[in-house]
């Protein structure tokens, strides 16, 4: 497969697939994003790029995520204007809010609220500056990832070697091959996947039940198989992400 630089990481992704190529890709590009965001290229010391931190906030996982990372003034200072931030519009909030009963609709879209505090909190939830860069650029890979599959037949086998995918990025992938294969491709490709997936799905199932039964007093001496790590596996396909990786940490 002739590779160039937009394809790499797919390549990439397809030599390191594990049990799903595009939770390594996922994960690549979260490790990035936590390096443009708090390491040695301190971004976090623009005012352009605190704003936009300050404007999208982060999750609980990636607060949690960028703590472990390790830059202690890198999350100070981003933590410091987004504080700067929140108290301006909490004062805003705070002294337009009127308190009352709250009305309750049959037409109502239930994600709202009369109150306005509610409203505002809600609001500044359902954004994260780091999920947004993972999100733009895994969608990005994805189509990539159809463009290759278009144009290399090479490919095409390689696929049929990996381990198929976690269960979330395979419910991503059919609905992208929906949209992006025509009808006799799109057949061709359900039927390399359908397999695939059944397959390894099956394959976890054996490694976790074996995994029990090793429990078993009769089993005490057998040999583990595969199965020694089938729970950071099975807890991969089934959600995709490998509990058992450790934390990213600030490169020294």
């Amino acid at each position: 497969m002739k590779e160039q630089i937009h394809t790499i990481p797919i390549t990439e992704a397809m030599e390191n697939a594990g049990e799903c190529p595009f939770c390594y890709i996922k994960r690549k590009t979260e490790e990035h994003a936590l390096d443009f965001v708090l390491g040695n290229g301190a971004s976090y010391m623009e005012a352009d790029i605190r704003e936009m931190t300050d404007q999208a906030g982060f999750c609980q996982g990636h607060y949690k995520k960028m703590f472990d990372y390790g830059n202690a003034l890198g999350n100070a200072w981003i933590l410091k204007t987004y504080y700067m931030k929140t108290l301006k519009e909490m004062d805003k909030e705070f002294a337009h809010f009127k308190p009352g009963v709250q009305k309750k609709s049959l037409f109502k879209n239930n994600s709202s609220s009369d109150n306005s505090i509610v409203n505002w909190l809600q609001k500044r939830e359902e954004s994260c500056f780091i999920c947004d860069m993972i999100d733009r650029t895994f969608h990005d890979y994805m189509d990539t990832f159809f463009r290759i599959y278009r144009k290399e037949p090479e490919f095409r086998e390689q696929l049929k070697k990996t381990k198929g995918f976690c269960l979330s990025h395979f419910s991503l992938l059919c609905s992208k091959a929906d949209a992006s294969l025509p009808e006799d491709e799109l057949k061709s490709f359900y039927d390399i996947v359908l397999p695939l997936m059944k397959e390894n799905i099956n394959r976890i199932f054996e490694d976790v039940s074996w995994f029990v039964e090793k429990y078993d007093y009769k089993n005490k001496d057998a040999d583990w198989k595969n199965s020694k790590d089938a729970i950071q596996r099975a807890m991969q396909k089934a959600k995709g992400q490998d509990p058992s990786l450790p934390a990213y940490q600030k490169k020294k």
